[in-house]
């Protein structure tokens, strides 16, 4: 599948334009005169000289595209065209990164310097007036990050609310995701592994697994019932029940996260309960409009969920009683989602305002990632899930609740480990827009 890319340069201009806008009124309230963000440097493994895969800071690739440029550095003073400080070293151990090109370099002052020390005289001379965001291992001579919260709580607030440019980027990195997931399912359909599976995945996005935004997970059967599984099995089971799959792509620095469950057997009682959850799923992501409560949305998928258990003989106490007792937390322990962008947990997800107050998560759902009041822009993943998980079913037996659970049912589906169903959806100024949806319609599935 070919995937065509949107022209940029307008939706570039665009995007800086708002970046500039926002920095502004982010130092003024900061009392800053310059921006200085370092890209960030490699880290080592102890006692060796082996590098972990390098992660740009993201407050650099949100003014620009480059994500593999360690040692490099972007300067923003009011008023002022930006400057990139790009390190292309002499080197002959590594690939050099390659020259900037492309859309966007008419919008920057670049400099190329050889070595990392070369970008201190680059930098703003008056340090002490400038806000610094970066590691601490970024620090280059007396220019060392200082973070400044007050600038950090502004442009995090800001940042949920993504530029035009920003959708774009989203709905490639999604159509990537989306033709991936289509390549896994066909393999798990085929009785690949786990480990199989993944390798269909990363040819499919041809992407390797550091450009992923997060490690996937693949799940077959009762590994389904670890949420962050990743130990990928190089054999296939003896028996295939289900196939659970986290993965998301990268494109331009932004990140896209889709989960979908399969079934082995599309006509049995498993496939039953996806299809209901997906019809739920379907109609809490119709509800990411402006003004909508995050956290509300959360709270209400727990009696959407009680009724789906009631419905397939899970339990034999109402949804209402199900909510109150804590028996969907059991069978849904984490939250509905999160903000994604820049970052897969995309920042300032309990934000009130841009000062830095937060809006506390609801009484008893502590792994709730988001609790912020949606308006346009904001892109949101919504996950509901239904799993079963042996330690927390334990634990629900030995609740005066355990005489409500339909337990012969409930350990008939151990097998399957669970579902979770996740897409990556915008608000808008009116219908909201699956950008999952629309890149699986794209490939003919959904």
């Amino acid at each position: 599948m070919e995937i065509h890319h949107p022209d940029l340069h307008p939706l570039f201009a665009d995007h800086l334009a708002t970046l500039t806008q926002r920095s502004d009124a982010a130092l003024a309230k900061a009392g800053f005169d310059h921006l200085v963000i370092p890209a960030g440097n490699l880290h080592y493994q102890f006692l060796d000289d082996r590098d972990y895969p390098f992660c740009v800071n993201p407050h650099f690739k949100h003014w620009l595209p480059v994500t593999q440029a360690p040692g490099s550095w972007l300067v923003y003073t009011p008023g002022r065209k930006p400057k990139l400080v790009f390190l292309q070293p002499a080197d002959y151990w590594h690939v050099v990164p390659e020259a900037p090109s492309g859309y966007w370099v008419e919008h920057f002052d670049i400099v190329v310097i050889r070595e990392a020390e070369e970008a201190q005289a680059h930098l703003p001379k008056d340090t002490d007036r400038c806000a610094i965001i970066g590691e601490a291992n970024s620090t280059l001579g007396p220019v060392v990050p200082n973070n400044p919260q007050a600038l950090i709580d502004y442009l995090h607030f800001h940042r949920m609310h993504k530029t035009a440019y920003e959708l774009a980027m989203m709905r490639v990195a999604s159509k990537i995701g989306a033709r991936a997931h289509r390549a896994a399912e066909a393999a798990f359909r085929e009785g690949a592994s786990e480990f199989d599976i993944h390798m269909a995945y990363l040819a499919s996005a041809r992407q390797t697994e550091h450009e992923l935004p997060y490690s996937n997970i693949i799940c077959l059967n009762e590994h389904a019932a670890v949420l962050h599984y990743h130990s990928l099995q190089h054999a296939p089971p003896a028996h295939r029940h289900s196939f659970l799959i986290d993965a998301g792509a990268s494109f331009h620095g932004y990140a896209s996260d889709i989960t979908r469950t399969h079934s082995a057997d599309t006509g049995d009682a498993f496939q039953g309960l996806i299809n209901d959850m997906d019809a739920m799923q379907q109609h809490l992501c119709a509800r990411v409009r402006a003004g909508q409560d995050y956290a509300a949305l959360h709270v209400d998928t727990h009696r959407l969920l009680g009724g789906i258990l009631k419905q397939h003989g899970l339990i034999r106490m109402s949804a209402e009683a199900a909510v109150e007792t804590g028996v969907t937390a059991i069978f849904f322990p984490h939250g509905l989602g999160h903000p994604i962008g820049l970052q897969v947990h995309d920042v300032a997800a309990f934000a009130a305002d841009e000062s830095g107050r937060l809006i506390a998560r609801p009484e008893g759902h502590p792994y709730l990632r988001m609790t912020r009041t949606l308006q346009p822009g904001a892109v949101v993943t919504i996950e509901p899930g239904l799993y079963f998980i042996d330690m927390l079913l334990a634990r629900l037996k030995e609740t005066p609740a355990a005489k409500d659970i339909a337990w012969d049912r409930v350990d008939a589906f151990r097998k399957f480990g669970g579902i979770r169903i996740e897409d990556d959806v915008v608000c808008t100024q009116g219908e909201p827009e699956n950008l999952t949806r629309d890149a699986f319609a794209a490939l003919g599935q959904r």
